[in-house]
């Protein structure tokens, strides 16, 4: 396995550890404004966050009902008591959360997480009180990223940029002087003709020259390039090979956008939304394409967390496919005369005594190893050299994978006959 795709699994798997939190945390509620969220840069000194955190305790004192009162200073505590096992925020930063969660019944349970080193920096330090945990910065950094670049031209002006995840961001402006339609006296229309002709050249070699320079050194890392304009403006540019060829090779579209000031770049973001939609899931469409085409024409696909736990026992699975809303838990069990089998359960349920399926013995509850599904199978995953995938279900074929195949499937190396 290389070593970019074992960074990207790493960040895969991260990527899902913080979503099963950020989940969990969704999940509660609290009855007042008594949830605390507070989000820590890398760069911000502990001691200001401790010093933060204990101005707010103060602060609470002065909030009127005695349980919300409590609940707060109860959770700004509980943070400073996390704080203390850290001299420096980690990479990218931290995000702490504490708090009184209502359990029904007029009971509530105090929670506190911490989440470290998010899959993108922490901008800026922010503190949160409210009914529920500020969970939406993190969910930002966990949607699907994509780095393309961004073109938008008319013959007056032009903006270059990227679109970085969801975040638009201008970078270079160029100014044409591309002479209007309306010639000045005393030139031959032929003569003003090709000089205006010679001025949109010109102009369109410094939009890809400004283009190229922003671009080609990031071209292995980029999902694609956009670009809008009004026509003929910009068929005429692209349609006369100024970019450099391999950026001209990632054009994913060319879009009616009306501006061409920085405006024209969320604008023509706006336009291709359909096209990034499509190119988010690409990889995974593609893979589910040759699972599907394994299945019905081939012999190495196999699905169903038995079957595919197997498959990567014996070191056949390719590439593991797991889908991105499984949940679900595994319960190892050794019965009586040694025989090991695996049962796989909701997350929420509880565990519950086994029967052997080869003898029949019994085994309790409490006897049963559980750990979560997904790490069971990544461990394996990674022992044996397997690339692992993460499928989304927002298309057919990925939703498929979830309600038909048991969100657990794989492509093998060679067949097995299992």
């Amino acid at each position: 396995m290389s070593e970019q795709q074992e960074g990207q699994e790493q960040s895969d798997k991260q990527k899902y550890e913080f979503r099963k939190v950020i989940e969990e945390l969704k999940g509660y509620q609290g009855s007042g404004t008594q949830l605390v969220s507070i989000y820590v840069p890398e760069d911000k000194q502990l001691s200001d966050v401790v010093a933060h955190v204990t101005q707010e305790h103060s602060e609470a004192s002065n909030i009127k009902s005695k349980d919300t009162r409590t609940a707060v200073q109860d959770a700004l505590t509980s943070i400073k008591d996390r704080l203390r096992y850290y001299d420096t925020a980690p990479e990218n930063g931290m995000v702490l959360f504490s708090g009184a969660i209502d359990t029904g019944g007029g009971r509530t349970d105090m929670v506190t997480k911490v989440l470290e080193s998010p899959p993108d920096p922490i901008q800026s330090f922010r503190y949160h009180c409210d009914s529920n945990f500020l969970t939406g910065p993190l969910e930002e950094m966990l949607a699907d990223k994509g780095l393309f670049g961004l073109i938008v031209l008319d013959r007056r002006e032009a903006n270059v940029g990227w679109l970085k995840g969801k975040r638009v961001e201008p970078v270079k402006s160029a100014s044409s002087l591309v002479p209007g339609k309306q010639r000045k006296g005393g030139q031959s229309a032929q003569r003003f003709a090709r000089l205006r002709l010679e001025a949109i050249d010109n102009f369109y070699q410094e939009v890809a020259g400004m283009a190229n320079e922003l671009f080609v050194p990031d071209r292995h890392e980029m999902d694609g390039v956009l670009v809008g304009g009004p026509s003929p403006t910009k068929d005429e540019f692209l349609d006369g090979d100024y970019l450099h060829h391999e950026l001209q090779d990632m054009v994913l579209g060319k879009f009616d956008v009306a501006y061409t000031d920085e405006s024209g770049l969320y604008d023509l973001v706006d336009a291709a939304d359909e096209v990034l939609a499509q190119h988010e899931m690409l990889e995974d469409k593609q893979v589910m394409e040759e699972f599907f085409k394994q299945l019905h024409d081939g012999d190495k696909a196999t699905y169903g967390f038995d079957q595919t736990r197997q498959n990567l026992n014996m070191g056949a699975v390719e590439t593991l496919l797991i889908s991105e809303d499984l949940r679900k838990d595994v319960v190892a069990y050794t019965c009586e005369n040694g025989h090991d089998e695996y049962d796989l359960i909701d997350s929420s349920k509880a565990t519950s005594d086994h029967e052997c399926t080869r003898c029949s013995a019994t085994v309790d509850a409490e006897a049963g190893e559980r750990e979560d599904a997904i790490d069971h199978l990544m461990e394996l995953a990674e022992q044996r050299g397997t690339e692992t995938m993460f499928i989304s279900t927002d298309f057919e074929k990925g939703e498929q994978l979830l309600t038909a195949f048991g969100g657990v499937a794989g492509l093998l190396r060679y067949s097995t006959g299992v």
